[in-house]
């Protein structure tokens, strides 16, 4: 698979013939299910979109039965920053309905397999975007982040995944899950196209209010000899496995040969920031779900009466997870429990990102696991909460808001691949970008 860096020069006789072979390998992996459909919105270069962002004229359904019908009036700001550089949208990718889960097993359309092992989950909710990358079926992809569900599908499938600082990436057209943690980013072969992508879609946007409004570009100034501090987090590594241990290891000792300065640092338990996540996401989730009633758009199951109508849609419509963190959602929110629980969230979400501050007032950016351990298998998790433990090393950065990227470090005794994560300061993407470079460089040296 050419890479995008490669592909912003193939001509138009050149890329029309890419996209056709495309098409057709594409098909050939079909039993993937990384695409729930092949389609292009224009003539540029192709790229994989995940199933909750809009595009103009598609079906874009969020994974979900409820919305099924639904076709998207407008495109999100990425997709008209992407076609304005001369990208198109190629195909929607699979993901966990509503982006709620790890594992892209909640699809309407289907379990996503990795393309890596197919008894393996490719993570999720970006699962799709993920597999498709991983098994060269895109140059590249957008994915969205809420809880580290760009980086672990890219960790799991081998590739790189950067998920940006808060509001860096206009939010307008991206299906909400959790509003103030919700971030579309890139899903891509190698850092450097991960930058060119990230470049494209960040940016000033008036349409969406958290925007930061900063179009500051990270490529033109890309420095992989620049010498950085870097903390490790040895205590923070002792729910991991051996595989994530090892490759923590070889990143270190590939960083120190090239001249980088490693301290460790502590995090704080993570046991806080799964708690105070999940009371946050699904708090947000039910209110931003609550405009799919059936009456304004999407599947209808029509009832006796009004109130039916929304009941019969919504038991239909939503699949199992979703109604899980539907009704958790409604519970931290009720009267007699927002106190105990989600004020008490919003506390800790504080302390969350001063602990963060506190350790990048010494060092430039924070190597870190992404997952405990390798892609698992299908049905591995027993229950729901062995799916939210699993998301301990990512979710602390969509709370305090900040930049990170997954990248490939090696693979375990099964070939299955092994990622970590950098971790940067807010809307110091420069400094993550120049550092992944640096390590995936080394790396292949």
């Amino acid at each position: 698979m050419i890479t995008l860096k490669e592909a912003l020069k193939l001509n138009k006789d050149e890329l029309a013939k890419f996209k056709d072979d495309l098409k057709i390998k594409i098909k050939a992996n079909s039993k993937l299910n990384a695409y729930i459909d092949i389609k292009s919105a224009g003539d540029g270069i192709p790229i994989a979109i995940k199933d909750n962002i809009q595009v103009k004229g598609w079906a874009v359904t969020s994974g979900s039965n409820i919305l099924q019908g639904y076709i998207s009036p407008y495109n999100a700001t990425v997709i008209q920053k992407m076609a304005d550089a001369g990208l198109s949208p190629f195909g929607r990718t699979n993901m966990d309905e509503f982006a709620m889960g790890s594992t892209t097993e909640s699809s309407f359309y289907g379990k996503t397999l990795n393309p890596h092992n197919s008894e393996c989950v490719p993570g999720g909710s970006s699962g799709g975007s993920g597999a498709a990358v991983g098994a060269g079926l895109a140059i590249a992809a957008l994915g969205s982040d809420t809880g580290g569900s760009i980086r672990q599908p890219a960790a799991f499938c081998g590739i790189v995944g950067m998920k940006p600082t808060y509001g860096r990436v206009s939010r307008y057209g991206l299906g909400a899950y959790a509003s103030s943690l919700d971030q579309i980013g890139p899903m891509t072969q190698n850092v450097e196209d991960a930058a060119i992508l990230y470049d494209i879609i960040s940016g000033c946007d008036d349409k969406d209010s958290t925007n930061a409004k900063m179009d500051d570009k990270v490529t033109p100034n890309l420095n992989p000899n620049k010498k950085l501090k870097i903390a490790i987090l040895p205590s923070y590594l002792e729910n991991a496995s051996q595989d994530i241990k090892d490759a923590y290891s070889k990143a270190i000792d590939a960083l120190k040969s090239v001249g980088h300065e490693i301290v460790e640092k502590e995090m704080m338990d993570a046991k806080f920031d799964i708690s105070a996540y999940y009371i946050t996401a699904t708090a947000e989730a039910t209110t931003n779900l609550a405009r799919y009633d059936g009456i304004r758009y999407g599947n209808r199951v029509t009832g006796s009466n009004l109130e039916d109508t929304f009941i019969k849609t919504r038991s239909n419509g939503f699949g199992d997870e979703v109604k899980r963190r539907i009704l958790l959602g409604n519970f931290v929110l009720s009267s007699g429990y927002y106190e105990a629980y989600y004020v008490k969230a919003q506390k800790t979400r504080h302390i969350i990102k001063e602990n963060f501050e506190k350790i990048f007032e010494d060092v430039d950016l924070i190597l870190s696991p992404v997952a405990p351990t390798t892609a698992n298998k299908f049905g591995e998790f027993k229950n729901p909460m062995d799916m939210y433990l699993s998301d301990i090393y990512t979710i602390s950065v969509n709370l305090a808001g900040l930049p990170a990227l997954s990248l490939p470090i090696s693979k375990n005794a099964d070939a299955m691949p092994v990622g970590l994560q950098f971790i940067a300061k807010a809307y110091d993407e420069q400094t993550l970008f120049d550092g992944s470079l640096s390590l995936e460089t080394a790396l292949k040296k």
